[in-house]
């Protein structure tokens, strides 16, 4: 999982309330186990038209948000089944942080074991935020997850609470595999220690 520190970018403001998992990515698309190639169906029924067509409207489909890594959402994001192809589809598309009045907690806990960073924030705070990234490419934002600060584009910082086992793992780009392998020793020494003890758990005999 690649790690997260800093992050500048241009933010695409989508004030919508309940942006389900369906509207991420919909269930037609999710056909693949690997995490390659969904940004092309980021929000899909939102960005193209029946023939898959762009439809210029939507903020993904204009520039600059067409490079966004960040995204200013409204509250329930990602509520709706617990698809972990939805944190698939934005991270494949770009988007590392996600900051929004409140989260759906299936779609809040997959983001963290995905690498990206869902940030929660008062509505009024969101609703400024939104109206910043609503500047275009002259409005960037800095998100420093070490200081817990994010930087709007008049260089406000705006202070964010996050849980400290979920910073560290995305400071140290730690997914579950990643912390099972931190502790590769420990398992080492117990399955040396079991290999000794229980020997036929290992050769496949049955104890006498």
């Amino acid at each position: 999982m690649e790690k997260f520190k800093t992050l500048t970018a241009v933010a695409a403001p989508l004030p919508m309330i309940n942006v389900d998992t369906d509207k991420v990515i919909p269930a037609r698309f999710l056909k693949t186990i690997k995490r390659t190639g969904l940004g092309k169906h980021l929000f899909d029924p939102m960005r193209y038209d029946d023939k898959g067509a762009e439809k210029p409207g939507f903020v993904l489909n204009k520039a600059p948000y067409r490079d966004a890594r960040i995204l200013i959402a409204g509250e329930n994001f990602g509520c709706g089944s617990s698809r972990e192809h939805a944190p698939w589809a934005l991270l494949d598309f770009g988007i590392r942080c996600v900051i929004a009045p409140s989260f759906a907690d299936i779609f809040f806990n997959n983001c963290f074991k995905n690498g990206i960073l869902p940030i929660v924030l008062p509505q009024e705070t969101v609703d400024e935020l939104m109206e910043d990234a609503g500047k275009g490419g002259n409005a960037t934002f800095t998100v420093d997850l070490e200081a817990q600060e994010i930087a709007r584009p008049d260089g406000e910082k705006i202070a964010f609470e996050v849980d400290p086992f979920r910073k560290h793992c995305l400071l140290n780009g730690l997914d579950d595999i990643g912390l099972t392998l931190e502790r590769g020793g420990k398992i080492d020494g117990y399955e040396g220690t079991q290999r000794g003890g229980q020997p036929w758990l290992w050769s496949g005999a049955t104890p006498a």
